[in-house]
């Protein structure tokens, strides 16, 4: 088994656990405290934040509304709800993007988001179900 490693965000108590041999470059935490970035060497990235949920968010609407955006470079191919989560997937500038989200009681949106190059499908498509699936609030 891969060395693993666990963060745990401090301001919205947002959990993720992920392979820390691929993601090595650690981002400098924004001002905010809302969330972390890792790189890894061959072109992929990790996020894991919270927001406050200020619109009242759902799972449905959130997919609806991600779905229906005109942004450039960005389609959704994916998605699934549950509860209280959603994931997502497709393409971003040319990357193709997981992302999935907690919905919690107490007013947070949890989220993990990893892009990649397409190139490092076979690379990253075994990982990123693990490291969504460890998404959690404290």
């Amino acid at each position: 088994m891969a060395a693993q490693s666990t963060y745990v965000n401090e301001r919205f108590g947002t959990v993720c656990t992920f392979p820390d041999e691929i993601f090595t470059d650690r981002q400098p935490e924004p001002e905010n405290g809302d969330g972390q970035v890792w790189l890894s060497k061959d072109g992929a990235s990790l996020t894991c934040s919270g927001i406050l949920n200020v619109d009242e968010d759902t799972p449905k609407g959130f997919v609806a509304d991600e779905k229906a955006s005109k942004e450039p470079g960005y389609a959704v191919t994916y998605s699934k709800t549950g509860k209280n989560w959603a994931v997502l997937s497709g393409m971003k500038d040319g990357k193709i993007f997981y992302e999935r989200r907690l919905f919690g009681r107490d007013g947070v949106i949890r989220t993990v988001w990893i892009d990649y190059p397409p190139a490092l499908k076979s690379k990253y498509d075994p990982l990123v179900g693990a490291i969504a699936g460890s998404l959690k609030g404290q």
